[in-house]
């Protein structure tokens, strides 16, 4: 996958949560001689499940982001001459292969708006 917000945060949430696990561990073991330790462990482990939750969330927002948005320009021979058309394409992975989708004309829609319209489509082809 490459590099979007949501899969930064995803990652940076998935470490928080193995530093506090580690943690408790550490904790649990201590707990046999400090009885505040079992508490502070069981403080940890529910927050290092909160991070989990949150990072599990992210996992299908990361994925949608994840796509490219470029614009393609076609060149066409006319009896008038050239002419040159450009519009919106991206592509994403959909399993093993790769969906190149046709978004719309630069005229009618800016850079934002392409990506905007191809996050939606992502998210309907991926079922949610």
């Amino acid at each position: 996958m490459h590099k979007t917000a949501a899969g930064e945060k995803r990652k940076a949430l998935q470490k928080t949560a193995r530093d506090l696990s580690r943690d408790a561990r550490a904790l649990q073991k201590a707990a046999k001689h400090l009885p505040a330790a079992r508490q502070e462990a069981q403080r940890l482990h529910g927050e290092a499940d909160a991070a989990l939750a949150e990072a599990e969330a992210l996992k299908l927002q990361a994925r949608v982001e994840d796509l490219t948005v470029w614009r393609m320009e076609k060149v066409k021979r006319t009896r008038k001459g050239t002419r040159t058309y450009s519009y919106w394409m991206a592509c994403w992975r959909e399993g093993d292969r790769t969906r190149n989708v046709h978004l719309g004309s630069t005229g009618k829609m800016d850079a934002e708006g392409a990506r905007r319209k191809a996050r939606e489509m992502k998210a309907e082809a991926l079922g949610s």
